[in-house]
């Protein structure tokens, strides 16, 4: 298994139109985007990445609504990734599409996102199957060097151990998107169809949904319990002299 972090540059998407079928995966992506925000309450929603902020959210009961980006004009802010400037325990649900395939460290990545989420906060994760159609074109050499490929493309499996350690629980993890069809949506809609199946397996892209869960720690109470002592002899005994001298 490849490390999480890397030390050669990836090239950073801000724009669907960097990818290839970038119209077909965000497509995709908002369908099940649609599902979910409107089940969504709080005060804060947060876009992290270029690609977040394409990605429509006004149907969302958060009306308060950040996108960070450094190049994308639909940014509301510009800041690092690494570095969000938010205090702790700011935002209710942060959504980041295909952002974890092309930073350089993606478990500092989560763990600042886990910083300014709130406890039962909801964090949504896209990304790319690398166990897919779409996936297994990395290795062919004309597509290194271009999007989505030149990303390093984790399993959901591991983004999903990757959450569980940060105590986040998966409400959903689906994969979908057999082929791109960009061209003849019929076919595509008969190809989902057909091998609806294999599709949690070998889905294109894939949806994550997890819930940040916070046990409390709460000692213990012993329960103490006066041991009897041992008396051998009654409580309403009384001795001769005792008696004498009553």
């Amino acid at each position: 298994m490849k490390p999480a972090r890397s030390r050669r540059p990836l090239e950073y998407p801000y724009t669907w139109e960097q990818f290839a079928h970038g119209e077909w995966a965000c497509r995709h992506i908002q369908c099940r985007l649609d599902e979910w925000l409107p089940k969504f309450f709080g005060y804060h929603l947060l876009k992290l990445g270029g690609l977040s902020c394409e990605l429509a959210s006004g149907h969302c009961n958060i009306q308060h609504q950040i996108c960070i980006d450094k190049i994308n004009p639909l940014r509301t802010l510009e800041a690092n990734g690494y570095e969000l400037p938010f205090v702790d325990k700011a935002f209710d649900v942060c959504v980041l599409a295909n952002q974890l395939d092309y930073t350089d460290d993606p478990h500092r990545l989560l763990r600042e996102i886990d910083r300014v989420m709130i406890d039962d906060g909801y964090v949504i994760i896209t990304g790319v199957n690398p166990c897919s159609v779409m996936g297994v074109g990395r290795v062919l050499p004309w597509r290194k060097g271009h999007l989505p490929w030149s990303g390093r493309m984790f399993t959901p499996l591991r983004v999903k151990d990757w959450l569980g350690v940060l105590n986040y629980e998966v409400v959903e993890l689906s994969c979908f998107g057999l082929l791109p069809t960009t061209k003849d949506r019929m076919s595509g809609i008969w190809l989902e169809t057909s091998f609806s199946g294999l599709l949690p397996a070998i889905g294109s892209l894939y949806f994550i949904v997890a819930r940040k869960r916070t046990y409390p720690l709460k000692p213990i109470k012993p329960a103490w319990k006066l041991r009897k002592g041992f008396s051998p002899v009654g409580v309403n005994y009384r001795t001769r002299s005792e008696t004498d001298a009553a």
